[in-house]
């Protein structure tokens, strides 16, 4: 008979979350794979566990993974954990736990902390329904284009985002998205938790600043049915995407007699916008007005 898969979540933060099944699981596994070994032993060391570890992670996971069915097909049970939280979620796993599956090894899912749960439920934001889209794309251009995708989901938006790269994504999201309601949650379950809430722009206020936000954090933006949180604000800023803009620019300049290709190559300089990225706005909203 072959072993047992478990994925374990673990705490994000504070030790107390972690589970009972959790730490009889990680007790009684013959191995547990981690994507930190580092960080693992110091929560095994703090229940008092003695397990053995092996690492995995983004760059071994495919060699690793078959190497843990062997072990699983051989009857061990084996438990894979991410550094916080549950593995998986926007962590290395998922070739693990695919690999077992296509070897007809039982999968088992302990569950645990989230944070995109933890932050959604005490944001203040609709939580009925939600689009959690791991992180954002570094680079700007690849980062508009991201939220322009997700523009006109009437979901709650989530995602993960770098302390460094944050008062950057508050400045797209607000231009692409609008002056939508908002939360940034930082440091979740730990001393120094936060939920900050208010319009985009407020936290971009509170986040845009020469000094960077510590721990990590979860951005979630309301959907487009849900009306800005400041009609004021709005005004002073201005609510209309890139996309609209471009539009409406090209439409007047097309209106004037410029040739619709010159007339996006215009738009784009005035707007700043890169010709490649003004023809993919462009498109995005034709198509999504054709719906």
């Amino acid at each position: 008979m072959p072993g047992t898969l478990y994925i374990v979540a673990t705490p994000i933060g504070n030790l107390e979350d972690i589970t009972q099944r959790a730490l009889r699981v990680l007790r009684e596994v013959d191995l547990v794979a981690c994507e930190d070994t580092r960080r693992t032993r110091l929560l095994l060391s703090h229940f008092g566990i003695q397990a053995r570890t092996t690492s995995y992670h983004e760059h071994n996971e495919r060699q690793r993974a078959d190497q843990l069915c062997k072990l699983l097909e051989s009857g061990k049970n084996v438990a894979i954990v991410s550094d916080a939280g549950t593995p998986l979620i926007s962590d290395p796993g998922f070739r693990i736990v695919q690999s077992a599956i296509e070897h007809s090894i039982p999968v088992v899912s302990i569950p645990g902390a989230a944070a995109f749960v933890v932050a959604l439920v005490a944001s203040g934001l609709p939580p009925d329904q939600f689009f959690f889209a791991g992180f954002l794309p570094a680079r700007a251009n690849a980062r508009r284009a991201r939220l322009e995708e997700l523009s006109p989901l009437s979901t709650t938006l989530v995602f993960y985002e770098t302390p460094h790269r944050i008062a950057l994504a508050l400045r797209d999201a607000r231009e692409v998205l609008g002056n939508r309601d908002a939360a940034v949650a930082r440091e979740l379950t730990k001393v120094h938790e936060e939920i900050a809430r208010g319009s985009l722009q407020d936290l971009i206020e509170r986040f845009g600043g020469d000094t960077a936000a510590r721990g990590e954090i979860v951005l979630l933006i309301s959907g487009t049915t849900s009306a800005p949180r400041s009609a004021a604000t709005d005004s002073a800023v201005g609510n209309t995407s890139p996309s609209d803009r471009l539009v409406e620019r090209v439409n007047e300049l097309e209106r004037e007699g410029i040739e619709a290709k010159a007339a996006l190559k215009q738009a784009a300089r005035e707007l700043g916008l890169k010709r490649a990225e003004a023809y993919r706005l462009l498109v995005a909203q034709k198509n999504r007005r054709s719906r």
